[in-house]
């Protein structure tokens, strides 16, 4: 059984949530630390994390760190790492990556350094002149950080807030992982109906939906791991079988969304058949002015805001209404992301705790209304 280190990023604010994933899902040895949760397993954990995580950005095999000043050190370090346990003769090994704070800061040339060092290692080992990469494709990603190197195999492909369900999308969606992870903060498993007053394209719906049947999030994509020869297509068949076991199909759970907009609300339950909880959802179309508050439902959303969709004195003045229809208790909880510094003014109630998030490139705080 080959035992490998995994690296799974995630957004920052979100690392505690993505570790208590990974503990949940029988990962080994998991480490949290900034931006990023660190674990061990097999092929099979490989599989799992995949499919089931829904805070990861993706899952990372890390095939080595070392010190990184300068171009020689890059290179000599990626031709001591063992490539050819994971790439075959045939296989594509692009190369991606990023440096901060380090000697070495030219993505370009570090690409260049790091893809002429893999193809130096798997000429040694294969004894051939010319890489045609026709096969499957194993891409290497680098993080220098500090001038030290860390090389990695990305399992996922596609980044995993690409479920699959969300072709499309209104002009200022939340991202999938993101959204997960607000509502785990949120404790939707504990509930059984949500909220969101202004859904846009869904995704908060259908995410809650997810949590609250326990419906593994990768389960109608696939991965790029799923086309390596070193991982047997039974385990894949299996940790999705054993991901399709854990749904509760029989829990009582309702989603609610409300927009405005019409085309907002055909798109949400477009996404939500897509997504395969149709019959969980149901969707308004309604002025947030008009919002009566569901007892005993978790509110969760993402107001427009002014880097977004109105100019800061609408988005202040929508936050006086959230206020006025909305009133959070500890039977009716409500969470709302927002970059606004001033949202509990406006909205006119302190939040009962606030976490910092980040929504794409724009820093945010989740506020958090329970007592």
């Amino acid at each position: 059984m080959t035992r490998m280190k995994f690296a799974a990023p995630c957004i920052f604010g979100l690392e505690s949530t993505l570790g208590f994933e990974l503990k949940r899902m029988g990962a080994e040895n998991v480490s949290v630390t900034d931006g990023r949760v660190t674990f061990e397993g097999d092929y099979s954990t490989l599989a799992r994390a995949n499919i089931r995580l829904s805070t990861a950005e993706r899952v990372l095999i890390e095939l080595g760190s070392f010190k990184a000043e300068s171009f020689a050190e890059l290179f000599d370090g990626v031709m001591a790492l063992p490539l050819e346990e994971f790439i075959a003769r045939d296989d594509a090994f692009p190369v991606k990556g990023h440096s901060i704070d380090s000697k070495l800061h030219s993505i370009p040339d570090c690409q260049s350094i790091i893809k002429k060092a893999a193809v130096e290692r798997l000429k040694k080992t294969y004894r051939i002149e010319h890489f045609e990469e026709t096969g499957a494709v194993h891409r290497l990603s680098f993080n220098i950080f500090k001038d030290t190197a860390t090389v990695y195999l990305d399992t996922s492909g596609a980044g995993l807030h690409k479920r699959g369900y969300r072709r499309n999308s209104n002009a200022a969606p939340i991202k999938e992982t993101l959204a997960a992870g607000i509502i785990d903060l949120a404790k939707v498993r504990l509930f059984d109906k949500m909220t969101d007053p202004m859904c846009g394209s869904g995704t908060f719906v259908i995410e809650s939906v997810y949590k609250a049947l326990g419906v593994a999030p990768g389960l109608r994509r696939s991965f790029a791991a799923e086309k390596w020869a070193q991982i047997s297509p039974d385990v894949w068949r299996e940790e999705r079988a054993a991901a399709m076991a854990l749904i509760d199909k029989e829990k009582p759970f309702k989603a609610y969304g409300f927009d405005l907009d019409t085309a907002a609300v055909d798109l949400t339950i477009e996404n939500a058949k897509k997504a395969g909880v149709g019959s969980k959802v149901q969707v308004t179309e309604q002025d947030i002015k008009d919002l009566k508050p569901v007892k005993g439902a978790v509110t969760i959303c993402n107001p427009p805001y002014g880097e977004r969709l109105l100019d800061i004195k609408q988005a202040e003045e929508l936050y006086k209404i959230l206020g006025q229809r909305l009133a959070p208790d500890k039977d009716s909880p409500c969470f709302i992301i927002t970059p606004h510094e001033e949202f509990e003014r406006f909205f006119g109630k302190k939040a009962d705790k606030k976490r910092k998030l980040y929504n794409g490139m724009i820093k945010c705080n989740l506020y958090m209304y329970f007592k």
